[in-house]
């Protein structure tokens, strides 16, 4: 005889809900957990089918060269106010509802056992697929990867030269950021945005394609590798994969935007996972693509070169394979720089990003607001915050290297050792992400994406439940409203202020909504404290 009954359970986790109890009473089989979280996968679906509907008005397109912006239905969603107003309601109410899905999906799963593996996958393809098809949205560095693609074509050196260098550049659309900037790009971006150019025979529209399947390789990558590297450190990898790849912030910026650190983040997530098993030299490959990508995952190379020592290594032997993993992966790069005759010029180029700052960038506060001050007093107010961003990077390199050499082993002044493997591999990706952590705070601009390069390493570690999992919730929500309201496509005879005012509006009240509201997702971004009453469904 089954009857229904209630209990009191002390709710430990900020996942704890009636549909995700994360015991016994969770989903288990596949079919069961499939149908629990249907409802969850179609409001994302939608979500990502109204993202593509917005990008219609509001998403990046070339300016004169492109053959859409000529279609009736182009001219009609951008050129009027009423239409362009139309398609940012779709795209912020589309992005947030992804945002709600992605909740929901963890809620309605509950229990992350292997079962869930293909749900979360179906998500994925549901999530990603319609995306593949919008325009470039949040950001238009697409077209400046095309820019930089047509500077190779036409034997220039992107290292040296900005898009500018082009006749009639302005042409491509690209932000003025890179119109003088050189690429701070490696090798084998340049080769890619090169073939992208050769490709589409010039024709913006088609040389975007490529750059969306790089950004989905780099997702695949890390749906395969992150639950991978997550189970070798004893994390759950369904969690992990629900928690570091179906994060929306991740599929706006990766898929949405399509830059390039998608598939940088997931060469060196695969490298990583390689070097943890023993297999260091494809490790330091697949680290080495990354590098060629974009060189800030220069920062794993240490971390790698631990990894290859193993947990028993003193410092000789740690010198020696961080000699090695250098050699090799420096190798790689002169070859690629021999090759398209560039050499190392990307190293001068790494300063690009940092020519601008972000309000809510720490570093960015302090240094405007100290240069701001001191400029008011008649004082040299640039100077200043030259110098405090200046320090800030110094303190950040030194973080990194600090975090390097005091991983656990054995020799003098090292901390206790860890003579199992698995722990002290673990130890050695935290203590990367938080090297990570260290070069994102205290620079002076800090991206949406660069949140997604701290989740996924942290996740592959294990963020716990509670305080550490509502940081990401909070986190995610901030900016997913960052890149709703951050740059949308307008035309100049259209009022910024009123779109950007609308997008605003509908985000703050949608994220108000989840958290303060919404009587299913509210429970995820406060303390639960004491016990609660929980109805369960029947059972045999």
């Amino acid at each position: 005889m089954v009857t229904s009954k209630f209990r009191e359970r002390e709710v430990a986790s900020s996942l704890a809900h009636r549909e995700a109890l994360g015991d016994s009473n969770a989903p288990v089989h596949g079919t069961e957990i499939a149908k629990a979280a249907r409802t969850a996968i179609l409001q994302g679906f939608v979500g990502s089918l109204l993202m593509v509907a917005g990008s219609v008005g509001v998403g990046w397109m070339a300016t004169t060269t492109g053959s859409l912006i000529r279609t009736p239905l182009f001219i009609i969603a951008r050129t009027s106010p009423v239409g362009v107003i139309s398609c940012t309601v779709m795209l912020c109410i589309g992005a947030l509802l992804l945002l709600r899905a992605w909740l929901r999906i963890a809620q309605r799963i509950g229990g992350w056992n292997p079962s869930s593996r293909p749900v979360l996958w179906r998500a994925l393809w549901m999530w990603v697929v319609p995306i593949m098809f919008s325009l470039p949205l949040f950001s238009r560095d697409t077209y400046a990867y095309i820019g930089q693609g047509r500077l190779m074509e036409q034997g220039l050196n992107p290292y040296t030269n900005g898009i500018s260098a082009l006749s009639n550049y302005f042409s491509l659309g690209p932000d003025k950021l890179w119109t003088e900037a050189p690429t701070p790009y490696g090798p084998l971006w340049l080769w890619i945005e090169q073939g992208a150019v050769w490709l589409s025979a010039g024709v913006p529209e088609l040389a975007l394609i490529p750059f969306r399947l790089a950004g989905l390789a780099g997702v695949i990558l890390l749906a395969v590798y992150v639950p991978r590297l997550a189970a070798l450190h004893g994390v759950n990898p369904e969690r992990a994969f629900w928690l570091g790849v179906l994060n929306p912030v991740l599929l706006i910026n990766f898929i949405a935007s399509a830059h390039n650190d998608s598939l940088m983040l997931g060469l060196v997530v695969a490298g990583l996972y390689f070097a943890s098993v023993k297999r260091p030299v494809l490790g330091i490959v697949l680290i080495t693509a990354s590098i060629a990508i974009k060189p800030i995952t220069l920062i794993a190379l240490p971390f790698a070169g631990l990894l290859w020592a193993g947990a028993r290594a003193g410092w000789g032997r740690r010198v020696l394979y961080w000699a090695a993993t250098l050699a090799l992966s420096m190798g790689l790069m002169a070859a690629a720089g021999l090759v398209n005759g560039l050499g190392f010029g990307w190293l001068g180029a790494l300063k690009t990003p940092g020519s601008v700052w972000m309000w809510y960038a720490p570093v960015a506060l302090l240094s405007g607001g100290a240069g701001l001050v001191v400029g008011l007093f008649g004082g040299p107010g640039v100077p200043v915050s030259d110098v405090i961003q200046t320090a800030a990077t110094a303190v950040s390199a030194v973080a990194v290297v600090w975090l390097a050499v005091r991983v656990p082993g054995r020799g003098f002044g090292m901390p206790a050792p860890l003579d199992d493997e698995s722990a002290f591999n673990k130890t050695v990706i935290r203590q990367m992400a938080w090297a990570f952590a260290a070069v994102v705070i205290l620079a002076p601009v800090i991206q949406p994406w660069y949140m997604v390069w701290l989740l996924v390493f942290f996740t592959v570690t294990g963020i716990a439940d509670g305080p550490q999992l509502r940081t990401v919730f909070y986190l995610t929500a901030f900016f997913t409203l960052i890149a709703l309201t951050d740059q949308l496509s307008v035309f100049q005879w259209i009022p910024l202020e009123v779109v950007r005012g609308v997008a605003i509006v509908i985000g703050l009240a949608f994220i108000a909504y989840l958290v303060f509201f919404d009587k299913k997702t509210h429970v995820l971004f406060r303390p639960r404290r004491g016990m609660v009453k929980l109805r369960l469904k029947p059972k045999a």
